[in-house]
């Protein structure tokens, strides 16, 4: 049964859609039960075509314009959702449609503890109240792999990371039994083996329901393991669709054959970098020593209350950086990536050893050793200010006024990341996403660092800017001479940049070594399960299974101490920390 039939569409934008069209004659049918996996590049309409299916594109300011979406209701009859009136299309969203978004800090509310949230889609979905819905919300919330459910049902979205905030939307959406399931680029912002959960459970679902689904992604890995057909968009316009395997191994369209060549494949090892300092021998002295950091957050039930226990972000992390080399710290979210990042900063309270061999110190000096470039490019950047101002920032903080030399410099990184120098007085709304992420390294660069942290720097772009601005990094990691830590969810896009890797599980780093030998002989069981789950063109006929296991926590009682861990050298440069087999 033909469930949605979607024919002609034309979407635009602005006081003349005609003359604005970003969707320009899209035509497709879904069946009960199928999953249609739409992909293409950032720009291509692929949202806004899925925004059209509920009539949310009409408050963003979008009109369709021509074309027909049908919908075959639960009762059988058939809704034109181009005609159908807002009373109409809010009884079908949530329960008929529902919708996943990429960003789920833009979907939740920040003043709503996470249970008051779920508790409200309970209630206005399945009719749910008071301690049912509190008891559906832990279970939907335990379905897709939250730790500490019960405390983390009373924390605000702010309390939690990107991923356990995607996993928030995803339950709270799912528990409505939708009949259609939009999903828009749904798991970008998780690591592998939550990414594999979620896609399990929505496997699992439509088994169970029949539930129809649209995935919209880029990453044609995880299209391989999910979809049924495929529809590729370039510039409004499907100009490819049909089963999966045809798409995948006789693509037709340059365009399809082009994004297919871009995605990063793992191969478990053998993609690594040759090229690393410590391949020749004696690497150089470290620019970034870390020896055991810890990073522990009190809880407290009240605000002046005596802390309850600890959270143990980050325990006993030990590395070293040396010049011109790239240490990819991988693990799920949650597990203390980015903390760790942060306390190397200095951006959150720690303790332990961070040596930085020459730092500079001094009030008022020009160098600072660490520089960052973060996720999301567009919330680093203040949108009021210029180019010239933004990569001015880095050089007023530390005293110094804008001078002939800062601006040779400005000219001389702006050249370097493929951007023009005639941009200095633009603003970044006037930048493509993967423009936005070089203006980042570039401001990131002004300060001559010698250590730059790299938080999820690529995972937000297309497959095709990715390539483009991961070719970029190792240029100027050549160039410069710069040491990366490169903390990513993508074991792909890890293995292509990473000389070395550390494996962090539960604030702990549980195996760390040559990039190569970890992921083509991991040692520790954790570093075997995130390898498992990573999804590949070649397995699309593996189908991830759904773990009912308990998620631990990292809250402990006050004064509590890990005891000390003993490691196993497995090769070379590479050991893991050794696991009780009791």
């Amino acid at each position: 049964m033909t469930l949605l039939s979607v024919s002609g569409l034309h979407v635009g934008f602005g006081r003349d859609p005609k003359a604005g069209e970003v969707v320009r004659g899209v035509s497709f049918d879904l069946a009960a039960g199928q999953t249609l996996a739409i992909v293409g590049e950032s720009g291509s309409g692929k949202s806004v075509t899925a925004l059209s299916l509920n009539r949310l594109v009409d408050f963003g300011g979008g009109t369709i314009t021509e074309g027909s979406i049908r919908l075959t209701r639960a009762d059988g009859d058939v809704l034109e959702v181009t005609q159908a009136d807002e009373a109409a299309m809010t009884r079908v969203r949530g329960a008929e449609i529902g919708m996943i978004f990429q960003e789920p800090m833009t979907s939740l509310n920040p003043v709503l503890t996470v249970g008051a949230q779920m508790e409200e889609a309970f209630r206005l979905h399945r009719g749910l109240a008071g301690a049912a819905a509190r008891a559906a919300a832990k279970d939907a919330l335990d379905r897709v792999r939250i730790p500490d459910v019960a405390r983390r049902l009373g924390d605000y979205p702010h309390q939690l990371s990107g991923g356990m905030l995607q996993r928030v939307m995803i339950a709270s959406v799912l528990a409505c039994n939708p009949r259609l399931l939009i999903a828009d680029e749904p798991t970008t912002a998780l690591d592998v083996t939550v990414q594999a959960q979620i896609m399990a459970l929505l496997g699992e679902l439509k088994q169970e329901t029949g539930m129809a689904m649209i995935f919209i992604t880029h990453d044609i890995g995880l299209v391989a393991g999910i979809a049924d057909r495929v529809m590729v968009m370039q510039d409004g316009r499907a100009v490819e669709q049909g089963a999966l395997a045809e798409v995948l191994d006789h693509p037709q369209h340059d365009y399809t054959r082009h994004l297919l060549h871009a995605v990063p494949h793992f191969a478990n090892g053998r993609a690594a970098r040759q090229d690393g300092p410590r391949a020749g021998g004696a690497a150089a002295a470290p620019v970034l020593t870390v020896q055991d950091l810890v990073v522990r957050f009190p809880v407290k039930r009240r605000m002046f209350a005596r802390a309850k226990g600890e959270i143990h972000a980050v325990e006993r992390v030990s590395f070293d950086l040396v010049p011109g080399e790239t240490l990819g710290i991988v693990g799920e979210s949650g597990s203390g990536k980015s903390t760790a990042a942060r306390a190397i900063l200095g951006l959150v309270r720690s303790r332990g050893t961070l040596a930085l061999p020459g730092a500079d110190t001094r009030a008022g000096a020009s160098q600072r050793p660490v520089q960052m470039v973060f996720q999301n490019p567009y919330a680093s950047l203040n949108p009021r200010l210029t180019v010239e101002s933004l990569l001015a920032e880095p050089v007023i903080a530390t005293g110094h006024g804008i001078d002939d030399a800062v601006r040779a410099r400005m000219a001389q990184l702006l050249a370097r990341v493929d951007l023009p120098t005639n941009c200095l007085g633009r603003y970044p709304h006037e930048f493509s996403g993967g423009q936005r992420q070089r203006l980042c390294i570039a401001r990131a660069l002004m300060l001559n660092p010698s250590v730059v942290v790299l938080d999820e720097a690529v995972s937000a772009l297309d497959v095709s800017v990715q390539a483009r601005v991961l070719e970029l990094l190792v240029d100027l990691q050549r160039e410069f001479g710069l040491a990366y830590l490169f903390i990513s969810h993508d074991m792909a896009v890890v293995e292509r940049i990473a000389h070395r890797i550390a494996v962090v599980h539960a604030g702990q780093i549980v195996e760390i070594g040559d990039a190569a030998a970890v992921l083509s002989a991991p040692r520790h069981s954790y570093t075997r399960r995130l390898i498992s789950a990573v999804p590949n063109i070649d397995r699309r006929h593996v189908r991830f299974t759904l773990d009912t296991s308990t998620v631990g926590s990292l809250l402990r009682p006050p004064g509590y101490e890990p005891p000390m861990a003993d490691w196993v050298q497995v090769g070379p440069d590479h050991r893991a920390r050794a696991e009780d087999t009791a």
